[in-house]
């Protein structure tokens, strides 16, 4: 009997196989929609995105300088808080 054949699959051997077989084979449908689901609660609850930002801008806008996080988080406060003044009530 070959030893390599009665050899029993370890823990970790097919895990790929059981992550296909839960998103469907879709190549990461799931976790794509996960991250999604995160970042756009991030958003609601006003966490800003600072490492998605920067890849985006390397991505996309290379010729652009990167801001520090601290220019990042500021410029994020000025756009969500700016519009004239709060209300009272």
């Amino acid at each position: 009997m070959n030893r390599d054949a009665a050899k029993a699959p370890s823990a970790t051997e097919g895990a790929g196989e059981a992550t296909a077989a839960v998103d469907g084979g879709s190549g990461g449908a799931l976790s794509r929609l996960w991250q999604r689901a995160v970042r756009i609660a991030r958003q609601i609850i006003g966490i800003p995105d600072y490492g998605t930002y920067v890849a985006h801008l390397r991505a996309y806008h290379p010729d652009r300088p990167i801001p520090t996080y601290a220019e990042f988080f500021n410029e994020r406060l000025e756009a969500r808080y700016k519009g004239g003044g709060g209300r009272c009530c």
